[in-house]
């Protein structure tokens, strides 16, 4: 399989290319990386992974152009290109459209004139909105709360319009938070963390409570791939990690491993429009497609701290900017 990975710079994208690659995984014959190179889309997020075991191209998934000459050697698009940061959304709610919105829906159209067979829109559990108790299935109506997540609820309604109306494979993926190597700083836990290791305070939104279902990006990844290789068209395939703490406990927890104290936390006006809680059903990818994440919380967020610990000279250029 020819498989062409939009955002493969990215946080999640370049995790997924580097676990398809070290670990050989079974029907990938090819990979071209398609990558914008903004902000959160970073070269060297894929270091360590020999150049010559993929193809790279610097591109917007809106130039049509460079995919209309790669989609006849394309078998399946996996797409990870997004705006993601929600602070960012509500500063300026336009790019995401651009992105989230137009971008996926260019890939679309070319997918369908090119005759691609599978497209794999990669979405979040953010699209649900928020949810007080119990877990969203996949059959839940999407009630986003921000304009990041109005983007890519957005994004997933014009892939499931191009199932029903043109027959096109489309598989959506709406996963819980992510973490792990290569996030941008900007994301809560290596925010902390950072912070932490440059004698920062840490920012907490209003009292903290606000609750998120933590996800390691490999089983992430994993489950991607399960979805690539066994998954069915016009499926909706929500994948969580099963951990869900409040973002105070989150801090509670990487303070306590770097030996600092509660003088660390710095409580910070709410953002606007903040949900207070998520919460995936993930049992369908389970009973349909076999998978379950690996990756113990406790195990995971370990290894995730003493791997920014160890890659200064990968994140401290990135606060600087």
């Amino acid at each position: 399989m020819r498989l062409l990975v939009t955002g493969g710079a990215g946080f999640i994208g370049s995790n997924f290319i580097r676990k398809a690659i070290g670990e050989n995984w079974p029907g990938i014959s090819h990979i071209t990386v398609v990558d914008k190179l903004t902000y959160a889309g970073n070269k060297e997020n894929l270091r360590g992974v020999n150049p010559s075991d993929y193809e790279f191209i610097v591109a917007d998934i809106n130039d049509s152009s460079i995919f209309k000459k790669q989609i006849s050697k394309t078998d399946a698009i996996i797409n990870f290109a997004a705006e993601s940061h929600v602070d960012r959304s509500i500063k300026n709610p336009r790019s995401f459209l651009e992105s989230n919105v137009l971008g996926v829906q260019n890939l679309l159209q070319i997918s369908l004139e090119g005759g691609l067979q599978t497209f794999i829109q990669v979405s979040t559990d953010e699209v649900y909105g928020s949810i007080t108790s119990g877990s969203w299935t996949e059959a839940e109506p999407l009630l986003p709360n921000s304009p990041y997540a109005a983007s890519k609820a957005s994004a997933d309604l014009i892939c499931r319009s191009f199932f029903r109306t043109y027959g096109l494979d489309v598989r959506i993926t709406r996963c819980s938070n992510n973490y792990g190597p290569f996030q941008n700083p900007e994301k809560l836990i290596p925010l902390i963390i950072t912070n932490l290791a440059t004698n920062k305070k840490i920012p907490i939104y209003g009292d903290g409570k606000n609750v998120r279902d933590w996800l390691h990006v490999d089983d992430h990844c994993k489950a991607i791939y399960n979805v690539l290789k066994f998954g069915s068209a016009g499926e909706i395939y929500n994948i969580g990690g099963g951990k869900e703490l409040t973002n105070l406990e989150i801090a509670r927890i990487i303070l306590e491993k770097m030996g600092k104290n509660s003088d660390s936390i710095n409580f910070v006006e709410n953002r606007l429009g903040h949900d207070q809680r998520y919460s995936v059903d993930a049992s369908k990818i389970r009973m349909t497609l076999g998978f379950s994440p690996n990756t113990e919380f406790q195990t995971g967020i370990d290894s995730t701290l003493d791997w920014y610990l160890r890659n200064e000279n990968w994140w401290r250029p990135l606060i600087q900017v």
